[in-house]
């Protein structure tokens, strides 16, 4: 009885496999005689293909989020470095152009310094200079430990700027030809006129627009002609005689109209100081 069952279940298993190839046979050979698929396999790929669209369409979303971003970061980065080589070379032009004129400045402090024979040097460099005594005075890194001494006469460029107020050990104070306040101390000046005759006066008064210095107290009416040039009288005791201040702009008259009144272009733009030359008498060593 058992090997009969063993025997059945055989044959069950046989036609089973038989129907399932003849099946498959079958389908194939219709496929190949229809242009289309069967109705069943069409829902299926039907099912599939809007299974694979699900799927695909947030994944190829990811994919292009994820490039957006690489792009993006990419892009920050490259514009970061371009943003600090933009800030190096403007870095570099201003230390260039810092640098040369700087150069300027020491040759011509260099050339000042030939120039004054009769004199002992000492070059410093301006420290500070505020903006609410731009035109009164400014601090140098130069003191008494280098022999700077109060009243010894300052130049810068081609000429005189102003004098030492008040000394330091390390740094001084310097008085300049363009302070006019009732606490300055005043520049008198000397110019020999065209027809011979010497005009003394003192510097009383600045102009900042036009950095024009004007001188008051005019002691001759001799005539002053436009270009002369304009040096310290040394009257006062205080400025040694003889340094170069600059020369008459042009010549008018007082508020009252009644006394002459000269108008000097410095020899140096007092908003550009920035190294200077203290100079002392050798006789006063």
């Amino acid at each position: 009885m058992h090997r009969f069952i063993s025997n059945r279940r055989l044959v069950i298993l046989v036609v089973i496999l038989v129907v399932c190839f003849g099946l498959m046979a079958g389908s194939v050979a219709l496929r190949n005689r229809r242009n289309t698929p069967p109705l069943i396999q069409q829902f299926g790929n039907d099912v599939v293909g809007f299974a694979d669209g699900v799927v695909a369409y947030p994944a190829n979303g990811l994919q292009h989020g994820m490039d957006s971003v690489s792009e993006l970061m990419n892009t920050y980065q490259e514009n970061r470095e371009l943003k600090q080589q933009v800030s190096q070379l403007a870095q570099t032009q201003v230390r260039d152009q810092t640098l040369a004129k700087e150069n300027r400045q020491l040759k011509q402090e260099l050339k000042l310094n030939h120039s004054l024979t009769d004199y002992s040097t000492v070059t410093a460099s301006v420290l500070s200079r505020t903006p609410s005594t731009w035109q009164q005075q400014l601090i140098i890194n130069k003191g008494q430990t280098s022999g700077v001494k109060k009243n010894m006469p300052v130049l810068s460029g081609s000429g005189l700027v102003g004098r030492v107020s008040e000394v330091n050990k390390t740094n001084s104070k310097v008085e300049l030809l363009s302070d006019t306040g009732e606490s300055a101390n005043r520049f008198a000046i000397h110019i020999d006129g065209a027809s011979g005759k010497s005009v003394n006066g003192v510097i009383t008064g600045y102009n900042s627009s036009t950095n024009l210095l004007e001188v008051g107290q005019v002691s001759s009416k001799a005539k002053i002609s436009k270009g002369e040039k304009v040096v310290t009288s040394g009257m006062g005791g205080i400025t040694p005689k003889g340094l170069y201040v600059g020369r008459v702009a042009r010549v008018g008259k007082d508020d009252y109209g009644l006394a002459q009144k000269i108008y000097i272009t410095p020899a140096t733009n007092f908003n550009e100081i920035n190294i200077v030359t203290v100079a002392e008498l050798d006789s006063e060593e």
